[in-house]
């Protein structure tokens, strides 16, 4: 095998080129991409054949182990609020508290609590009517609204477990404790959702003339209709559960555990164990889901449940995918030569944000980017100072950060804005692109703040 650190570097730039043009420009499945780049590594590093294929199924098979059964019940749950109403009755219960007189925070503490389990595009969709509804009673920019709720929406979606991105990073990583991760990811979401309301405020009282030409009726007559659509809507305490209880379990789970024995070392610690483990955490969330539909039935028990799986297999494949990618860079020691390089130069907890910028800008997608970065980061992260649980947690900030800079015409999510809102496109890349890049930069901030009080 190729012992070479130059070369081997080399081999390392060639493979995240080809996935990074192999996606953006040839428009493969990300899949193939990083399966195909796994086996390149391999054969460019001239590992024994038989090795090859092992190592690329092993770590295929290890990340499902840990983290298959924790996404597929996070997209059960995801799509329960979605189509039971309960993301609109969390979304109308935030407003009460808030107030219309600040209508985008409003919409920035909506996106931060729907995008933990929904994903960022699908919580848009779903709350865009209610965005056009406050525009039209405030007199607020539909701009401003909607760069307020994509932000919000955006920071717990890339640094928030059961968001596969992020469980994806933490299974590279080898992170123990998700309750961890969820803990600093909602930290470490708040500034990054700050920051994205504060640069909506620069779009206030800026309309878009298209948005003006293409308001057709009256927006909050389209909220209510939305609502009248779902037909009964769950109850506020119902719409959270499914929400709040996984986290919590997890939460005290991971505190149940800690040295101190908080809890003791009986019965107590036992229990919130078991149940703060994150498959019966969420398995615990996908029950209390059914009480937010009024009957189950056939379409309940199969066609959304079967939906949602369907939607999660295409997270695991690229998952586990990105799983044989880190693991065949692990098995090359690879990471061990350019961590070696790169240590010379200080970067630290910077290096991970640095490379998931570049990959989120080239191929657009923030997961991708988690995934990707996750793997090559791993087998590095002792030259960089980062071995420790807290510090591969901070990792997994860090690369959440660099997962969202920045959002522009590769990304689905950038025209899932611009569209829904009638922005302009040259509109867009003022507000969200520039947007997306001043939260993550900001949530950097923090990571790096972080670090340097808790490393």
């Amino acid at each position: 095998m190729v012992d070479s650190g130059p070369l081997l570097l080399g081999i390392l730039v060639i493979a995240v080129c080809f996935i990074v043009i192999a996606t953006a420009r040839l428009r493969l499945h990300a899949f193939l991409a990083l399966i195909i780049a796994a086996y390149g590594v391999g054969i460019a590093a001239r590992m024994p054949a038989a090795d090859i294929a092992k190592t690329i199924t092993e770590g295929f098979g290890s990340l499902m182990t840990s983290i298959g059964l924790v996404i597929v019940c996070g997209t059960i749950i995801g799509a329960f609020l979605e189509r039971s109403g309960a993301a609109v009755v969390v979304a109308e219960g935030v407003l009460r508290v808030v107030g219309t007189k600040q209508p985008g925070l409003a919409m920035s503490i909506i996106g931060y609590i729907v995008s933990i389990p929904v994903f960022c595009d699908s919580g848009f969709i779903i709350l865009s009517a209610l965005n056009k509804a406050l525009a039209r009673r405030t007199g607020v920019s539909l701009t401003s609204l909607a760069i307020a709720l994509s932000t919000g929406l955006y920071a717990t979606h890339v640094a928030v477990p059961p968001t596969p991105g992020p469980l994806a990073a933490s299974a590279n990583l080898h992170v123990t404790n998700l309750g961890l991760v969820i803990i600093v990811g909602l930290v470490c979401a708040v500034p990054m959702m700050l920051a994205g309301y504060a640069w909506s405020l620069l779009f206030r009282r800026r309309f878009d003339p298209e948005q003006l030409h293409d308001e057709t009726g009256d927006p909050l007559a389209a909220w209510n209709a939305l609502k009248a659509g779902y037909g009964t809507l769950p109850r506020m305490w119902k719409a959270c559960t499914p929400l709040v209880l996984p986290i919590v379990l997890i939460a005290l789970g991971s505190v149940a555990g800690f040295t101190g024995a908080p809890f003791g070392s009986g019965v107590v610690k036992g229990a919130l164990v078991f149940l703060g483990t994150p498959v019966t955490a969420l398995l615990i969330g996908v029950a209390t889901s059914f009480l937010l539909v009024p009957k189950i039935n056939e379409t309940v028990l199969h066609g959304w449940v079967g939906d949602a799986i369907k939607d999660a297999a295409v997270i695991l494949v690229v998952t586990g995918a990105g799983g044989s990618l880190g693991k065949m860079l692990a098995a090359t020691h690879i990471g061990d030569h350019l961590g070696t390089m790169l240590s010379q130069y200080h970067l630290g907890i910077f290096l991970p944000f640095l490379i998931a910028v570049a990959l989120k800008t080239a191929q657009g997608s923030s997961t991708v980017a988690l995934v990707t970065t996750s793997a090559i980061i791993y087998p590095m992260l002792g030259s960089l100072g980062l071995e420790g649980e807290m510090a591969r947690v901070l990792a997994v900030m860090a690369i959440a950060c660099g997962s969202m800079v920045v959002s522009h015409a590769n990304d689905s999510y950038f025209w899932v804005v611009s569209q829904f809102s009638h922005m302009r496109v040259a509109t867009a890349y003022r507000a969200q692109t520039l947007g997306s890049l001043v939260q993550g930069v900001a949530g950097m901030a923090a990571v790096a703040l972080l670090s340097l009080v808790l490393l």
